[in-house]
């Protein structure tokens, strides 16, 4: 066990936020904390970690236990370059490396004695330094750095001139590298392009200790974890496995809760009933019996209502105004600024598609749609229309609503002819039910103020709406709602989004921006996912082929200078042989010369034989060489 939390309790003033909080995760637990936005979540962390204090309860964690805690409040030198903030992480290993470099000099100059110690010490860091990969700290680095997203330009920029969101990001790289024993992160996804969330992915499954996370990234905590700690209600449940798994069960518990609730209301009925009849006989013995009910109905523990369930609400929204099949049709279009943003961006959307747009952060996806709105130029290409097409614009940065106002009020004062069951019909998509729609928007949470939003803009005449990151800071239930909402909605949708979860369950088309090219996917996330690996298996095979192309060329270039070598060394070889035996023929020739020798019949005799036989193999061996040469 790693980190024990026993019957924590923390109150704000009179706001209760967390009770009876007990969990324990052990040393490879990889553990997701979920709830509402509000329920205390980043409130625990800051417990664990000492941030601020608990009203009572007991933390325990082992000694010398080093915890990891990532948040939205970052700890940087903006000073320093990108690069120098996370070597920083290695600065014990950095100073080893020092000390080797000095003891390598001594080395020089002791003997005897004090060499051996030297040399005793130098085996003694250079082994810690071996078994902890301690050597390769810069490709480690670096690795993070462009796994997290970052150019090797970026390498070398200060903090200081970095956007929030880059220097989360090098906070986040940061923690990742110091690997401590236990790692809390809140909400590490924010600020991350799908690309940079899928390394980061990657990362944590290969991470050997534990987890506790944040996040309302649900494809994320898919991937990652294997328990879900829920807070609801100021209390914590926990349920093993990831956050699909979750999701089910708690969906059956809590259809059984609303079981047990409603006949318990019906229990509870029926009991005032009778009590209401035995008093109604106005005599002693009943009503002493109805007392003794109504003392029975107190004691009885009573069950809460569960929360409303997203997919109760199955209505569906309709456009007022219907457009034609062409919503939009974009051609050839390009975007500069100082630099190239995009070029010869080409695509269509027809009525009724609902269009994940994605890419990497900074390609140029919002700029993209602030065309479309006409609230950016258009360097070259065109985009039009279709007719009927009327826009509804979201982002949660521009929600124009009033926080003065109650919920109805500001759907019936924004729109006066709908009438009140058609304005609560629209709520209820957004899971606003019963007397939760006089609330006040001033007392909503931010996801619920970006359902009200959402609502208006489905309610207007808008039959094609831009969501610009309509999940940011929604909660989990809230996403729930909205994905509800835009499945059901009639009319056609476009929206730039890095929730893999969100995209998987609403688009009907994806669209991946690149720098020269739309390229586009007629289904949900998944879909995109299995055309991506389809066509790196594509990409592999052609590159194994060339690979494969390339070492034939190779193989076949040094079997023939193999094959050239072998004939020159022929041809020197028979060179040397025609030279031998013509050297025998010239001696042949000239024993036939000699007068002891043409006077003797049988001695010139066996010189000429050998010497017919020596000129047939020098016939031989010029075929051969002309064969050769």
């Amino acid at each position: 066990m790693i980190l024990s939390c026993n019957d924590i309790k923390k109150s704000f003033g009179v706001k209760n936020i967390l009770s009876n909080i007990t969990f324990n995760i052990n040393e490879k637990d990889r553990v997701a904390l979920v709830g509402v936005n509000g329920a205390g979540k980043s409130t625990l962390f800051k417990i664990i970690v000492g941030e601020i204090s608990k009203d009572s309860g007991d933390i325990n964690i082992p000694k010398n236990t080093k915890i990891g805690y990532f948040s939205q409040n970052l700890n940087l030198n903006e000073n320093n370059l990108v690069f120098d903030e996370l070597l920083t992480v290695f600065s014990q290993i950095i100073n080893m490396e020092f000390k080797l470099r000095e003891l390598e000099q001594k080395m020089e100059i002791y003997k005897d004695e004090e060499l051996n110690l030297i040399i005793k010490e130098y085996d003694k860091i250079s082994t810690y330094l071996s078994e902890n990969n301690s050597f390769d700290y810069n490709s480690r680095i670096k690795g993070v750095l462009k796994g997290l997203g970052f150019t090797e330009d970026d390498f070398y920029k200060e903090i200081k001139f970095l956007s929030g969101g880059q220097k989360t990001r090098v906070a986040l790289g940061k923690i990742l590298l110091e690997e401590p024993d236990i790692l809390l992160l809140d909400e590490p996804t924010n600020h991350l392009d799908i690309k940079s969330i899928q390394w980061l992915e990657n990362f944590l499954k290969s991470y050997s200790k534990a987890l506790f996370i944040i996040s309302h990234d649900r494809y994320f905590l898919n991937k990652i974890v294997n328990k879900v700690i829920e807070l609801e209600n100021t209390k914590s449940t926990i349920y093993n496995g990831n956050y699909s798994d979750y999701a089910e069960k708690k969906h059956i518990a809590r259809e059984i809760m609303l079981k047990h609730y409603l006949n318990q209301q019906k229990e509870i009925k029926k009991q005032e009933e009778v009590i209401k009849k035995l008093r109604s006989y106005n005599r002693e013995k009943f009503v002493k019996r109805a007392e003794s009910r109504e003392k029975l109905l107190d004691k009885m523990e009573k069950i809460e209502k569960p929360d409303n369930l997203p997919d109760q609400m199955r209505l569906s929204l309709s456009p007022k105004k219907e457009s034609g099949n062409d919503v939009l049709i974009v051609e050839i279009l390009s975007k500069s600024f100082d630099f190239n943003l995009f070029n010869n961006i080409s695509f269509d959307i027809k009525k009724g598609d609902k269009v994940a747009l994605i890419g990497a952060n900074g390609i140029g996806k919002t700029t993209l749609i602030k065309m479309i709105m006409e609230k950016t130029s258009i360097d070259n290409g065109s985009i039009k229309l279709g007719s009927n097409v009327v826009i509804g614009y979201y982002d949660q940065e521009q929600q124009n609503l009033n926080l003065d106002k109650t919920i109805f009020d500001e759907i019936s004062d924004t729109y006066p002819n709908l009438k009140n069951e058609e304005i609560r019909n629209a709520l209820a998509v957004f899971v606003f039910t019963g007397d939760d729609v006089f609330k006040k928007i001033s007392t909503l949470s931010g996801g619920e103020k970006g359902r009200v939003a959402l609502a208006k803009i489905m309610l207007s005449n808008a039959n094609f709406l831009i969501l610009d990151e309509p999940t940011n800071h929604l909660d989990m239930v809230s996403k729930e709602i909205l994905e509800d909402a835009i499945k059901n909605y009639t009319g056609t949708c476009i929206y730039i989004s890095h929730d893999r979860f969100f995209i998987n369950n609403t688009a009907t088309k994806v669209m991946e921006l690149t720098k020269n090219k739309m390229n586009i996917y007629l289904g949900n996330y998944d879909y995109y996912l299995e055309k991506c690996e389809q066509k790196e298996i594509i990409s592999e095979n052609i590159k194994s082929k060339e690979i494969s192309d390339n070492k034939m060329d190779w193989k076949a270039q040094k079997e023939a200078q193999a094959e050239a070598r072998k004939k020159e060394n022929a041809i020197k070889k028979l060179e040397q042989e025609i030279e031998n035996i013509e050297s025998k023929i010239n001696e042949a020739n000239e024993k036939l010369a000699l007068e002891e020798v043409y006077t003797n019949p049988y001695k010139s005799k066996e010189i000429y034989e050998e010497k017919t036989k020596l000129e047939e193999e020098l016939n031989i061996l010029y075929d051969k060489w002309e064969s050769l040469a």
